[in-house]
């Protein structure tokens, strides 16, 4: 019998009354007895973090997934569809740090290892119901019941197999990729990882002498919010058409070059320097100074340094 349409549609109590149809015809389960003979689709799915909430990421590509694996039903395939936890990275750590209060390795240490990792399965399925009840509610077809969790072994061995079949077929190679880093754990951070513990700070600044070759007694000054660049710096920049000086500290009877404008920079009153000379930028091209550090210090004789 035809039903009759409706003038208006209150569209989320329709997609209630649809979700509930099929619950009670257990529809999912139903396509993948009916398929179970068809040639097999596989789909790669790349698992959300376990600890965090779904948001509008997460819905948005768990609709287009949702959208191709149908699809691959629909044109004669079986597509097993099972929802997966992603337990690896630090966002799992990061939880059991925060909870036990743990600073560092040596804390680790002390726990054990074991005991570390136990507490860290712990928290895996936290928020499983939020996730179920959240896909369930978009109308993503997936096997909630018969999941998997990337901490388990088969899993990890399943990938390195992949990875192994990838690189006897000459499909890896080695890149080189900027990476946000953790020197605590000592690993690279994904983004999702470097912004879980993001931070407004104020940045360390430090002023740097770096001392002339041609006379040791005279430095050049440079300012710096990324002192922890200093022990690759290769170069020093000036602007060719501002104003240098070379000054003398009064207290200390050293001798700087730096930018005339910047002398509020080091020195508070006038009474505390002596301005000795003065010079535009282009005329320190080419000088050469003495690295701060030894490590690539034979780069100097190929025109660093300057």
């Amino acid at each position: 019998m035809v039903e009759p349409v409706p003038e208006s549609i209150h569209f989320p109590s329709e997609e209630k009354r649809i979700l509930q149809l099929w619950k009670d015809k257990d529809c999912f389960q139903e396509c993948l007895k009916q398929s179970k003979n068809r040639p097999k689709y596989t789909f790669y799915d790349g698992p959300p973090f376990a600890t965090g909430l779904p948001h509008y990421g997460h819905i948005l590509a768990g609709t287009i997934k949702d959208i191709v694996t149908r699809f691959a039903h629909q044109s004669g395939f079986h597509v097993d569809r099972r929802f997966g936890w992603d337990c690896h990275g630090l966002p799992v750590e990061y939880e059991i740090d925060k909870t036990l209060d743990i600073k560092g390795p040596d804390d680790v240490a002390k726990m054990g290892i074991a005991e570390y990792n136990r507490q860290c399965r712990m928290i895996v399925m936290r928020y499983a119901n939020e996730w179920e009840n959240s896909v369930t509610r978009m109308g993503r077809w997936i096997d909630f019941k018969n999941d998997y969790k990337t901490l388990y072994p088969w899993f990890m061995e399943t990938v390195w197999w992949v990875f192994r079949q990838l690189y006897d077929k000459g499909l890896v190679y080695r890149g080189v990729k900027v990476m946000p880093f953790s020197t605590a754990c000592n690993t690279p951070l994904s983004n999702f990882e470097s912004n879980q513990n993001y931070k407004d700070v104020q940045d360390p600044s430090v002023i740097v002498n770096f001392p002339l070759l041609e006379d040791e007694n005279v430095c050049l000054i440079a300012w710096t919010t990324t002192p922890w660049t200093l022990p690759s710096n290769l170069a020093l920049c000036v602007n060719s058409e501002l104003q240098y000086v070379k000054v003398k500290d009064n207290s200390t009877g050293k001798v700087y070059i730096m930018m005339e404008a910047r002398l509020v920079a080091l020195f508070k009153t006038e009474e505390e320097y002596t301005i000795m000379d003065k010079f535009p930028g282009k005329t320190l091209k080419g000088k050469k100074y003495k690295p701060l550090f030894d490590y690539f210090r034979k780069c100097g004789e190929t025109g660093d340094y300057m």
